[in-house]
């Protein structure tokens, strides 16, 4: 073997732990050298034999990571559906939530309208890349765990296919959800005298409506259109604005009326029960949100 063949060798072993590589230095040169022979044997030019085989066997990075059994890819089909359900899931439940806290603990403090949503959408992109390169790597490092049994290696069988969700239910939903919607908005356009003046003077009635037509719309979305990232972002979006509102209207005392009329401590319980609802229906679309991404 020529110097070409030891250059080639040396590539292949370096990239390999040291207990390997006597048996398989011995395994490679011989495999070289019997190609080289055939070949020769074959009426091949003994000059370009070699040059050949070398060829063949391709790039020793690529040679060395079969030996070793080390995959290539970043992420390889064996746990790629797995992580693409759980970067989609976690996006989806995570971003909004937290685009939500920020909204709502800077308008607590009274920041400018600007300066709020700025934050907010910063926080949202930043958790957002957070999520990407945290999860990528935690599933990059499992696909590369000898002692962590993948999702291909498990049996899988048609008792793990999950139930088809009532159709007849969901548009159960969606009517009470239309229902809800319209008492509601009919209830804010009243202006009942316990409200604050505050939410009619400026207008801001009309957001909350704004938010409760919003959500009814992703609902009526996702009832016909199967569930996907885009969807749920959405949704889960106008869920969070919509309980961020709410919490931040009862923080600040722009939601009731401060009269003298209320009897002592009304408007503080009134007003943690709203912020502990805005934070339940935050709950329950992060749940949501689970639910669909494990029926997908």
């Amino acid at each position: 073997m020529s110097n070409l063949t030891d250059r080639y060798v040396q590539s292949t072993l370096r990239r390999l732990p040291a207990r390997q590589r006597p048996d398989i230095e011995r395994e490679l040169r011989a495999s070289i050298a019997d190609d080289v022979d055939d070949r020769i044997e074959a009426g091949g030019d003994p000059d370009s034999a070699e040059v050949e085989a070398l060829t063949h066997l391709g790039d020793p990075a690529r040679l060395a990571a079969g030996y070793a059994d080390r995959p290539l890819q970043l992420i390889g089909p064996a746990v790629y559906l797995d992580y693409t359900r759980m970067l989609s899931t976690l996006l989806a439940a995570v971003v909004p939530v937290v685009a939500a806290v920020v909204a709502f603990l800077g308008a607590v403090d009274e920041e400018p309208w600007l300066t709020v949503a700025g934050d907010s959408l910063g926080a949202a992109v930043t958790t957002a890349v957070h999520i990407a390169v945290w999860t990528t790597v935690v599933y990059a490092l499992i696909e590369r765990s000898p002692t962590v049994r993948l999702t291909a290696d498990r049996p899988w069988t048609p008792d793990a296919l999950p139930e088809p969700p009532s159709r007849r239910a969901r548009w159960g939903e969606l009517v009470a959800e239309t229902v809800v919607l319209v008492f509601v908005t009919t209830f804010l356009l009243l202006s009942p005298g316990f409200l604050s003046p505050w939410l009619y003077d400026t207008g801001f009635v009309w957001v909350f409506i704004a938010l409760g037509v919003a959500s009814l719309a992703t609902s009526f979305v996702r009832y016909y259109v199967r569930w996907s990232l885009p969807v749920a972002l959405a949704g889960s979006a106008v869920s969070a604005a919509g309980a961020a509102t709410l919490a931040w209207a009862a923080a600040t005392d722009h939601l009731l009326e401060p009269g003298p009329d209320w009897p002592a401590g009304t408007t503080t319980w009134v007003t943690a029960g709203l912020i502990a609802l805005a934070a339940w229906s935050l709950l329950q679309a992060v749940a949501d949100t689970f639910t669909h991404a494990r029926r997908s």
